[in-house]
């Protein structure tokens, strides 16, 4: 039994690993292929925020919803029809003839997404055999920038022109795997007991619970502290994703270089999650965590402040990939953990829901502050109250739990 629940741990951490790398694909498929769309449909800076932030109006519904519909049906089907429609519209980005059909197309990709990330968080920690799930999460949201230095590695080997091709790379993989894991996903079995602890005596099942259960027993400082670090944390992180290549080549570096630095960023991020993932479970938890979201702040000035030098530029964009992504990946890690099990679906998800605004107003931020004439530098030092005003929150919300 116990090899039989091992085995079933070791698939699900292995198919969350797949979505997770084809989720990095997708987030950063923008960013990199903003050189090639603003080459061939001409967008101002205005319609470019549209363009990235397009996707999230998607995740933010597909999270909130997915989250709740998985509490009720079970993780694993909200999560093959997540990954199934998210490969499809991501496939049909790669078609788009204009700039409306692409923030549609984007919109729609964002929808299924949405719905993914929540139910691999609760699948991974329902799963985990670990005294330390928070390992195995980190672990799985490693893989997304690993998938998005992918995606920027793959700008890097062909010309600007071909820039569809990466919606079409990060389409397919999906739509492959959605079938394998109707096949070898299993299902959640703390989900499933809890499913049957909720049925009533006539055997008929209670409704799931409404969003004020997350506000309750307790939980209402808990939830609104995830939910503002959540926010703000996205917001500088999505705005970096989609903003960073366009603002580095701004300040006069190549478009290789600023792609140089694009992977720099997510393999530092890949590093540093699954760093934090292995320190949450030790006696430097506290160290580790008081560490990312202090450098956050100081790290943003030292890119705002470097010489336009490629080494130091790419160098303070690697760290600063280190503590964002070590950042998202406790949030992520947290989620799923401050839930109990009958409501872990809907909790994860609404916090990944309102990580969803703030990725919406990075990119439009992002875009608004171009338009206004802010240079790069400018631009990094805007965000700096943002940036610590969700560090900290974000050590309240550890300080809470560690209580």
């Amino acid at each position: 039994m116990n090899n039989t629940i091992r085995s079933a741990a070791r698939l699900t951490v292995l198919y969350a690993l797949v979505a997770a790398l084809c989720e990095g694909i997708d987030l950063q498929a923008a960013g990199v292929a903003a050189a090639g769309i603003g080459a061939e449909f001409k967008p101002t800076a205005d319609q470019f925020g549209t363009f990235f932030s397009a996707s999230t109006f998607g995740l933010f519904l597909g999270a909130l919803i997915g989250g709740r519909v998985a509490d009720s049906i079970g993780r694993k089907k909200v999560l093959v029809v997540s990954i199934g429609l998210f490969g499809l519209f991501s496939l049909l980005t790669a078609f788009a003839v204009d700039i409306p059909s692409l923030v549609a197309a984007r919109a729609l990709t964002g929808l299924g997404l949405g719905g993914a990330l929540p139910m691999l968080l609760a699948l991974v920690t329902e799963a985990s055999t670990a005294k330390n799930p928070s390992a195995s999460i980190a672990t799985v949201y490693a893989a997304m920038p690993l998938g998005g230095a992918g995606a920027s590695l793959l700008s890097l080997l062909m010309p600007a022109s071909q820039w569809r091709v990466i919606f079409i790379v990060g389409g397919l993989i999906p739509l492959v795997l959605a079938p394998l894991m109707v096949w070898g996903l299993p299902e959640s079995a703390a989900f499933r007991l809890a499913k049957e602890a909720s049925k009533n005596s006539d055997g008929t099942v209670l409704k799931a619970g409404s969003l004020l259960a997350l506000f309750a027993e307790g939980r209402g400082g808990r939830t609104a502290l995830l939910w503002v670090s959540f926010l703000l944390e996205l917001l500088l992180l999505y705005l970096l994703l989609n903003w960073l290549p366009t603002l580095l080549v701004s300040d006069g570096f190549t478009r290789a270089q600023a792609a140089g630095a694009q992977i720099g960023f997510n393999l530092g991020g890949v590093f540093s999650a699954v760093l934090i993932g292995y320190l949450l479970g030790g006696r430097l938890r506290n160290s580790a965590i008081i560490v990312t979201f202090v450098s956050l702040p100081i790290l943003l000035v030292a890119l705002a402040k470097s010489p336009s030098q490629f080494p130091v530029v790419a160098l303070a964009v690697f760290l600063l990939g280190c503590a964002v992504l070590a950042g998202q990946a406790f949030l992520y890690a947290m989620a799923p953990l401050a839930y109990p099990t009958r409501i872990r679906g809907m909790g994860a998800g609404a916090a990944v829901a309102m990580g969803r605004i703030g990725s919406i107003v990075g990119p439009k931020l992002g875009g608004t502050l171009k338009a206004a004439g802010h240079g790069p530098s400018q631009v990094f030092m805007d965000l700096l109250p943002i940036v610590i005003l969700g560090s900290i929150c974000a050590l309240c919300l550890a300080w809470r739990r560690e209580r």
